[in-house]
């Protein structure tokens, strides 16, 4: 009987301090991550993060979220920091389940971050081209449409890089190639079987003949559309104009 009771108490006398250090660590690090993530969310706005985003095309996907660009680096911050103080915290008990699960999960956020910049970057760029693009053809009927091809095409090759870096990119790409190569295959096998050759001979001899007639058009338009240069420069004048105008109305 004093034997169990004086393992008991061992067990508890163990068990407690590191229950304490447990809580210090976890509250500690709680404060220095809200601390930190409001810091970051603060000199964020103050330099014109969002707008800077915003110009990127991320404007219309928060534009039903309650968060800004800025608050949601912010909250990706402040996880981050949580996941490193509950690391940090369950350390204390050992090696444990919950610790590897963790370092699992950290180990993993570099290439998160890494596939979210580059999701970003694709974004900008994808809305760069579409301007260009919608400012060089915006005259002809199809000019909106090109913009907005060229501009998902490029997004989508930015997703695509972005879940290789996750590593998941093959799981989902490659049914999805598999079905558009069935796809293809499916039209031209249904397409040579069933007597299509002459009908899409004459389909793309004409669609040809209005591409040729449609180039003289296409040169007219980008001949008098603003060149590459203005138009960058008229970008980069705009968004001079925007930061200068969100750091007075932030000094307000």
């Amino acid at each position: 009987m004093n034997a169990a009771l004086q393992q008991t108490w061992n067990t508890v006398a163990t068990f407690v301090p590191k229950l304490a250090a447990f809580l210090v660590i976890l509250i500690i690090g709680w404060i220095i991550a809200k601390v930190l993530a409001k810091a970051i969310d603060a000199v964020l706005e103050r330099v014109g993060f969002d707008r800077a985003v915003e110009r990127g095309g991320v404007k219309k996907a928060l534009a039903q979220s309650k968060y800004d660009a800025s608050d949601i680096v912010a909250k990706l911050v402040y996880y981050a920091l949580i996941l490193f103080v509950l690391q940090a915290a369950f350390g204390v008990f050992e090696s444990n389940p919950i610790s590897d699960l963790l370092t699992n999960v950290i180990a993993f956020l570099p290439s998160l971050v890494v596939a979210i910049i580059i999701v970003v970057i694709a974004a900008a760029i994808a809305a760069a081209v579409r301007e260009l693009i919608t400012n060089t053809l915006g005259g002809l009927s199809y000019g909106r449409l090109l913009a907005n091809i060229a501009s998902v095409f490029i997004l989508g090759l930015g997703i695509i890089a972005a879940l290789n870096q996750v590593g998941v990119a093959t799981t989902v790409t490659t049914p999805i190639l598999i079905a558009v190569l069935a796809t293809v295959g499916g039209i031209l096998v249904v397409g040579v079987g069933g007597g299509l050759i002459d009908p899409m001979r004459d389909r793309w001899r004409h669609w040809l003949v209005a591409a040729d007639a449609e180039t003289a058009n296409i040169r007219a338009h980008v001949a008098a559309a603003p060149s590459v240069e203005d138009q960058a420069r008229s970008a980069a004048d705009r968004a001079q104009q925007d930061t200068t105008t969100g750091l007075g109305a932030h000094r307000l």
